[in-house]
């Protein structure tokens, strides 16, 4: 009976189950654990750093902040109005002119000679990586430190250009190109080329890098040259590389202020002033951060527009 009785008692597993519950949702809770905290620290700094700064300066533009009512919270709310006043000012249209022109040309530039510097070291020769890492050097540098070097190497007195042009003959050449509403635009479109061309280059270069060189050799046996291998092939291959490098390329040129503002503070006679430095001049130096909050929304708004699109676009190639 003592047996029949312990074969027929149900086993006691009460207490192992208890004890080894315990453990698994101690991991469960270090892994959930795990996968908040790991992300956190990203997630504070574009909260802190991006996400609080766009939604204040949205809130800011329909603001009449000024100097007098910012500190003690004053401002009234006036809608759209800095908008209006924004849009309405008689400098606008020029100032984004300059911004467009600026943009276009220095983005041309930066592409076409980071394009061509990419095939250049696509081949293998002699200290290719050595010169491939110096030229990385003008994306390297900080912006100001560049600007600096710019704007003493243009610098009508003692300036390199003017010495290389009276090295070759040409002193009636030489002047002071940053105070010359004629020149200056295009000095510091030079300056913005030579810092923007390493990005180009190395976003491009690893793009061929990963193109297909048994396409290159069937195109050699049917007898294509090297522009129809460049055109038929290189091209059509490299185009989302390329789009993609020209429209990061955009958003960072088209926001440039660092360069221009250390060159030239937007001067001479406003020649230079695109919309960064116009927000920094409603800022602060006329303290409407009202109005500046407005332009800087406005200089927000046009490449989303243009990234919306272009990922619009890449979307229905995809799906076609």
């Amino acid at each position: 009976m003592t047996a029949t009785t312990l074969a027929e008692r149900p086993p006691a597993t009460g207490g192992p189950r208890r004890r080894g519950s315990r453990p698994a949702r101690g991991a469960r809770a270090r892994s959930a654990l795990g996968r908040y905290a790991f992300p956190a620290p990203a997630l504070i700094y574009l909260l802190v750093f991006m996400i609080y700064p766009i939604a204040y300066t949205f809130y800011l533009s329909f603001k009449g902040a000024n100097a007098l009512n910012f500190l003690n919270g004053t401002a009234p709310f006036v809608g759209f109005d800095n908008y209006r006043e924004v849009l309405s000012s008689p400098t606008f249209g020029r100032t984004l002119a300059i911004t467009l022109i600026f943009t276009v040309c220095s983005l041309t530039l930066q592409h076409s000679i980071g394009f061509a510097l990419a095939m250049f070291f696509n081949r293998e020769f002699p200290l290719v990586r050595l010169l491939r890492a110096l030229l990385l050097l003008g994306w390297m540098l900080p912006a100001v430190v560049s600007a600096s070097l710019w704007r003493w190497m243009f610098s009508g007195s003692f300036g390199v250009i003017n010495s290389l042009l009276g090295a070759v003959g040409l002193d009636g050449l030489s002047h002071d190109w940053l105070t010359d509403p004629n020149t200056a635009l295009g000095a510091v479109i030079v300056a913005d080329v030579w810092v923007g061309i390493p990005f180009h280059m190395l976003l491009l270069h690893a793009g061929l890098q990963s193109l297909p060189g048994s396409v290159y050799e069937a195109a050699r046996i049917d007898g294509a040259g090297p522009w129809r291998q460049f055109s038929r092939i290189t091209v059509p291959l490299m185009r989302p590389i390329m789009f993609t490098a020209l429209l990061l390329g955009f958003v960072q040129t088209f926001k440039s202020f660092d360069i221009i503002y250390v060159m030239t503070g937007g001067g001479p006679a406003g020649a230079t002033t695109v919309l960064p430095v116009s927000v920094y001049n409603l800022s602060f130096d006329y303290f409407q951060f009202g109005q500046g909050a407005a332009a800087a929304n406005i200089l927000l708004v046009i490449p989303l527009l243009l990234s919306i699109v272009y990922l619009w676009n890449r979307r229905r190639e995809d799906t076609a």
